[in-house]
């Protein structure tokens, strides 16, 4: 296929070229072949295998000439031994390529294997920013769920299973080179699955708007992926054939994802990572029900105050958190995700431990306001 029969988007501000409509996943071999690729691992996991979009990515791959091979065995919130893992079948393959086919934990297997596989050593080596010093696999990123934004960051969150923290690995090589966005792969998605990762989009739109790094470009993106969502995440959830508010869910989640690259996260995702790594609550919901209290403490400041006007707008007979997180809180109904912690099997004698590893998150510099282990411990007694 020339190249003249797809477009690849250049919306202001993404940090990833992108191809977005209906059927774009057909275009996946003559962008791996326009940038340079010849033995294409395919990164999936075992429910989008078995769905077949990692045979149809394979078999374009194929079709455009690459040797083409599907590794299924990624598992959701990943650690060292699952990137560990991948890169097996890579070496064994001589991979030039890597092509991740799911969702974030998918393009986060793929990255953190680009990291290995290329540079050596262990995930622990490249905690942080650019750490890797030689050049890595071009990557395509080809997301079935909208929510993470990895498509188009550089980051890939790792965890370390013997401190259950998960590492934000990252490098601008690692970015994709290229994500397509085909908002049919994202309608085999089982509903509680969409409702999670949009509202970890939303958190994302939400904290990015905030942080004490964010600038002028990162606002807007926030802003322009809040608005995408809040409107289209429910239409999702109520039509799940609607593709135009699919596509829309999409973008939004990729703006966030930019918006993330430039602006970084804060409080409610500090709160949400030990939920997950202790308890299993999918990483969006468990974001979700942390973030109107990090939004409750953060709109004690004035300038972020102001901040979640802007981006929540209201009646103006409310303070702006109260605003935002009354569009949370329906937002959060309508998906079905609204619980108690406890619900959970969360012990409030476990919270301190909790709180503690909250304030160690990466994360939680970046919140507008400090945050100690005390907050944490009022939050989640909040949402218990």
């Amino acid at each position: 296929m020339p190249q003249s029969e797809y477009n690849v988007s250049e919306v202001p501000g993404l940090t990833v070229p992108v191809v977005t409509g209906a059927g774009s996943v057909q275009n996946v071999g003559v962008l791996a072949v326009q940038h340079g690729g010849h033995r294409a691992l395919v990164v999936t996991d075992a429910g989008v295998a078995k769905a077949g979009h990692a045979d149809v990515v394979r078999d374009h791959l194929r079709a455009a000439g690459l040797e083409a091979e599907i590794y299924s065995n990624v598992h959701e919130n990943p650690t060292t031994d699952d990137v560990h893992a991948c890169v097996e079948p890579a070496r064994a393959m001589h991979a030039d390529i890597l092509v991740a086919v799911g969702g974030g934990s998918s393009l986060d297997t793929a990255k953190g294997c680009n990291f290995i596989f290329t540079n050596g050593g262990r995930m622990q080596d490249y905690r942080g920013v650019d750490k890797a010093s030689q050049p890595m696999l071009p990557f395509i990123a080809v997301p079935t769920t909208a929510g993470t934004g990895s498509e188009c960051q550089r980051f890939a969150l790792i965890s370390d299973p013997d401190t259950h923290q998960k590492m934000a690995c990252g490098d601008v090589k690692a970015l994709a080179r290229v994500a397509i966005l085909d908002p049919v792969l994202t309608c085999t998605q089982p509903p509680f699955v969409a409702a999670c990762t949009g509202m970890d989009a939303v958190s994302h739109a939400v904290e990015t708007a905030v942080t004490n790094v964010s600038t002028d470009e990162s606002l807007a993106l926030s802003h322009e992926a809040f608005r995408l969502l809040i409107r289209n995440l429910p239409l999702v959830v109520s039509d799940p054939d609607d593709l135009a508010a699919r596509a829309a869910v999409q973008m939004g989640a990729a703006l966030a994802g930019s918006a993330i690259e430039r602006s970084m996260l804060g409080g409610a995702h500090s709160a949400a990572n030990p939920l997950t790594a202790h308890y299993d609550i999918p990483h969006g919901q468990a974001v979700g029900l942390m973030l109107s209290h990090v939004v409750t403490f953060n709109g004690e400041d004035g300038e972020t105050s102001q901040r979640y006007a802007s981006l929540a707008g209201g009646s103006g007979q409310e303070d702006p958190a109260s605003t935002l997180n009354r569009c949370l809180g329906e937002l959060m109904d309508i998906l079905g995700l609204h619980r108690p912690l406890e619900t959970f099997g969360l012990e409030r004698k476990n919270i301190g431990v909790l709180a503690t590893e909250s304030a160690d998150q990466w994360t939680a510099r970046f919140n507008p306001r400090p945050l100690t282990a005390g907050d944490f411990e009022r939050f989640y007694e909040s949402a218990f």
